[in-house]
């Protein structure tokens, strides 16, 4: 029988290409999240087309205040290409920890659910509520009690937001409920008559009503069930990926309040008076 056998010099060079083939998978492994974006020249960012927090433009630019902001840090820290993933925004945090992006650039809200999930930068901005109704606001709505109140209300929410819990908060059923999956299928709901009001933050109501034909807002709110409902929104982050976020964080800090935030957020509606008055600790212990 012949015996099948490695020389010397067989069983060497084997050991040595194992060897380097170790060393390159742990090297792979060891290779950060800022490290792998680096040399790769460029970062992918989740949005979910909600203006004036992030959207696409016609021309296809990623805009809005949080991208804007995004990329304004993350030149800072040598990262100058960014790619847009558009999202639902019920599947941004899903999205985050599978991969399909490094950062969440929607203008999300830091509360305490999703901290468990999520790292948090510093909020980037805090801002109130509003509705959108129909022009003269018929039924009289502008606050989610005077939806409870009123078992004829049905509201538009988007998935996966804030709103629903605000909502339910207030005591609306879920009966009266609608919930949709971004900005402008509450535009369309309002103005077909699906939906007797729209939730989402004083911004983007602006700005759907001053888009929207037959629409308008209500004042501005920022209590619900005597609880204050001024959301914060930040950048969110793998958890993992300490790093990445680390560098961003201390760069966001530094850049927040600046003459040069301000006159980048200002177009979108945002500015001095918008600046927070949270910390993402207090955020995300439910402070």
């Amino acid at each position: 029988m012949k015996r099948a056998y490695l020389s010397r010099r067989g069983l060497l060079i084997t050991a040595l290409s194992c060897a380097a083939a170790s060393l390159a998978a742990t090297a792979a492994l060891a290779e950060t999240a800022l490290e792998r974006i680096k040399a790769q020249g460029y970062i992918r960012i989740g949005f979910a087309n909600e203006a004036p927090f992030g959207f696409a433009t016609p021309d296809g630019k990623l805009s809005g205040e949080a991208p804007e902001v995004a990329k304004a840090v993350l030149a800072r820290i040598g990262i100058t290409e960014v790619d847009g993933v558009l999202t639902e925004f019920g599947s941004l945090i899903p999205g985050l920890k599978a991969g399909r992006f490094d950062i969440i650039a929607a203008g999300m809200f830091i509360n305490p659910r999703r901290c468990e999930e999520i790292a948090f930068s510093e909020p980037s901005y805090g801002i109130g509520q509003a509705f959108l109704v129909p022009a003269g606001n018929p039924k009289g709505l502008n606050d989610y009690a005077s939806i409870a109140a009123n078992p004829d209300a049905r509201l538009a929410v988007m998935s996966g937001a804030v709103e629903a819990d605000y909502a339910r908060s207030a005591g609306v059923p879920e009966g009266q409920l609608v919930v949709l999956p971004d900005q402008s299928s509450l535009l369309a709901a309002v103005q077909a008559g699906r939906a007797d009001a729209a939730a989402l933050t004083a911004l983007s109501i602006a700005d759907m009503a001053a888009k929207g034909e037959g629409v308008e807002s209500t004042r501005p709110f920022g209590e619900v069930a005597g609880v204050s409902v001024k959301g914060h929104g930040g950048f969110g982050f793998r958890k993992d990926d300490t790093d990445l976020y680390e560098a961003f964080n201390g760069e966001l800090t530094a850049f927040l309040g600046s003459p040069e935030h301000v006159a980048l957020v200002e177009p979108f509606g945002f500015g001095a008076d918008y600046l927070p008055n949270k910390t993402m600790a207090e955020l995300c212990a439910g402070q």
